[in-house]
């Protein structure tokens, strides 16, 4: 069950972009399974990949598309990752994507695949193209909430943002869904993530605006350590409203609403993290530099042994105190290490927090929302946060059935 999570009652339509969802039976029965995204043309697209080398088939055709630019499609399919396919999996992809061209009459060079779900299995093209008229003639504005669901794997929400964003020329529309619950710990944005806003914006820009937005929100994440072979986050601007993102205020103005969206969706994720109980929020201060913040709190968000305590809403305070000692601080001074669950204090001067108390952390742990905050002791003034879920009993469960 997600943690204080539901999925949104509507999602703003963006003019430029018509989505639909139909059922092709590529893994799942009875439900939608193949998305389409129909950009305006002259529409900037923006995108980042994973960089797992065992890199899905899509991520690689997806990629040398985006070079000779001017994307028209998308294509998304769940229910099979289609990677680990080696030249066979490419050849499926190239034709899934020739496909929509013969169904739309654009290059097949405009259209980006993206799969995802199970691992190793051929991708059934013979029914992503039986399927593709009907997703065809189904494009709609209205399309994002089907379409959000539609990609989802062992999600048990969608998960969507929309923004308004007022600038000097006038109002622009930001939407974005994402998909992902397990084999998440992005090394680039997350494991399916897309985006779309009607302003007019420099594709330079917009690839710069949405490393940086990614790097604070879909790689500040991890649910269980793994980085997919498809993670795959796309930003299109179809310049439909007329209102361009130009001058340094309105640069400003527009990443904030990206960021805040980006969030949105990735802190979807982790409260929808496979069996989670838990969100977590590590927070590292007096850090030196951004990298050593990150370090220090992904050691923690990911140690098994500090996910089962949160799990059983045990206050195992040395299992935190273990993680931050083995991140791999150069020259740490532990005794200057603080350490806090929400606002009770548990470590300090090399060891247990004098005043602490076990009853204290318990009561912060037995929340559904949890606070660590780390201060590594005024080594610098920097400050990151890492978000990360617990690991309970379902996560094997969810995992050990996956292809059951």
């Amino acid at each position: 069950m997600a943690v204080n999570l539901s999925e949104p009652v509507s999602l703003a339509p963006v003019p430029g972009v018509r989505l639909s969802a139909v059922a092709a039976g590529i893994r799942y029965r009875g439900r939608d399974d193949l998305v389409l995204m129909e950009l305006a043309a002259g529409s900037t697209c923006a995108a980042v990949f994973t960089r797992n080398a065992f890199c899905a088939a899509p991520v690689q055709v997806a990629r040398q598309h985006l070079l000779q630019g001017g994307p028209r499609y998308l294509l998304i399919n769940a229910g099979n990752a289609n990677a680990g396919t080696g030249s066979q999996g490419l050849e499926a992809a190239y034709l899934s994507c020739g496909a929509v061209a013969g169904c739309t009459g654009v290059r097949a060079a405009q259209v980006l695949p993206f799969s995802t779900g199970v691992i190793g299995e051929p991708l059934p093209v013979d029914r992503i193209s039986t399927a593709l008229p009907e997703a065809v003639a189904a494009l709609d504005e209205q399309g994002w909430m089907r379409a959000m669901r539609a990609i989802m794997t062992t999600d048990t929400v969608g998960k969507g943002a929309s923004e308004t964003v007022r600038l000097s020329g006038g109002e622009v529309t930001l939407t974005g869904i994402a998909k992902g619950s397990g084999m998440i710990h992005p090394n680039m944005a997350t494991m399916l993530a897309f985006l779309a806003t009607d302003a007019l914006v420099d594709k330079a820009v917009l690839q710069a605006m949405l490393i940086r937005c990614g790097d604070a929100s879909f790689n500040a994440i991890t649910v269980d350590g793994d980085t997919s072979t498809n993670d795959a986050c796309v930003l299109a601007a179809t310049g439909a409203s007329g209102v361009a993102v130009e001058t340094e205020a309105d640069q400003a103005l527009f990443e904030q609403a990206l960021l805040r969206v980006c969030r949105q969706l990735a802190h979807a994720i982790v409260r929808d993290g496979e069996g989670a109980t838990k969100f977590i929020t590590v927070r590292v201060s007096g850090a030196r530099d951004a990298e050593e913040a990150r370090l220090v709190g992904f050691a923690v968000a990911l140690s098994p042994l500090v996910k089962t305590a949160l799990f059983a809403s045990d206050p195992n305070w040395g299992r935190i105190l273990a993680a931050v000692g083995r991140a791999g601080v150069k020259d740490l001074d532990v005794d200057r290490v603080t350490i806090h669950l929400d606002d009770v204090r548990i470590v300090a001067d090399g060891g247990r927090a004098p005043e602490y108390e076990e009853a204290m952390g318990r009561r912060v742990m037995a929340g559904a929302e949890i606070l660590i905050h780390i201060d590594l002791g005024g080594r610098g003034v920097t400050e990151a946060e890492v978000y990360t879920c617990d690991f309970s009993y379902d996560y094997v469960r969810i995992n050990a059935e996956y292809r059951s």
